[in-house]
């Protein structure tokens, strides 16, 4: 294994996006994956049931013990459901891993609808955790509500992007599976280029977890030194092949197949 990944999340009891995802993708790329659970839900793949939240001194405690002793090439948050959660996630961090690369995937709501934030908890990722991310993978609904712009075509991503940056994150991948259209148009946005990523639309119901799963995804590659567009490009291969291997677990948004046999090389389908 080569890359050491600690995943600030939640679990997702369906196993198809979060923590699990999250874990698998990890995996699956040959990297190692570590966790601090921010929240437990109750979820299958027609939505979200429940939430439990952690007490935020054992989130921070999780995070401290793998830093302290694993160490860690790269960091991945998702669901940070709560202003106390962003605010220790954010401090332990700055204290004990400030020059560790952040992918930060701002999870917001759920494929089924369910807001995973709490009030407040939006402005708290803005100020505390946007300007810390070496990238940042918000898809379309999510960098609208960042950035308070409308986001429903490639010309919203690209003002969405920029206005990310100018916020202060190092990165930024918006992406356009909630955009209509025949293709899926992902645009990654650094202080020097903005490189855009396109691939035909797959025809499925079964995309739950793919956001959290891609995130994961880019920081297994920079965990084992990719570059930022190699990681991104190798990441969409990956979640691509593992939505058109779906095993149609559910009858709502069903989970990938993040085991599936994966084919670097193999860039689109």
């Amino acid at each position: 294994m080569d890359g050491r990944v600690l995943i600030v999340a939640g679990s997702d009891s369906g196993g198809g996006a979060g923590i699990q995802a999250d874990i698998k993708a990890v995996t699956a790329l040959g990297g190692f994956a570590m966790t601090a659970v921010t929240a437990l839900t109750a979820q299958n793949s027609q939505g979200v049931h429940g939430i439990f939240g952690v007490d935020t001194g054992f989130i921070g405690q999780q995070m401290r013990v793998v830093l302290d002793d694993l160490g860690v090439d790269c960091l991945k948050t998702g669901m940070l459901h709560s202003v106390g959660v962003i605010e220790t996630v954010a401090e332990t961090l700055a204290v004990k891993a400030s020059d560790v690369p952040l992918v930060s995937d701002p999870v917001m709501v759920a494929k089924g609808g369910a807001l995973l934030l709490d009030e407040g908890a939006s402005a708290a990722l803005v100020g505390l955790i946007v300007p810390r991310a070496e990238v940042l993978t918000p898809n379309a609904p999510e960098a609208a509500v960042l950035t308070g712009l409308t986001v429903d075509d490639e010309a919203g991503q690209r003002r969405a992007g920029e206005r990310l940056l100018e916020m202060g994150a190092r990165a930024v991948l918006v992406k356009g599976g909630h955009i209509d259209g025949p293709d899926v148009v992902d645009l990654l946005f650094t202080p020097h280029d903005t490189i855009r990523f396109a691939d035909t639309r797959i025809d499925t119901r079964h995309t739950h977890g793919t956001g959290c799963t891609l995130a994961s995804s880019i920081a297994a590659g920079i965990a084992q030194g990719m570059t930022l567009v190699d990681a991104v490009a190798r990441a969409r291969a990956y979640v691509r092949q593992a939505i058109a291997a779906a095993p149609g677990y559910g009858h709502g948004h069903g989970p990938l197949d993040h085991g599936v046999t994966f084919d670097p090389d193999r860039l689109t389908l």
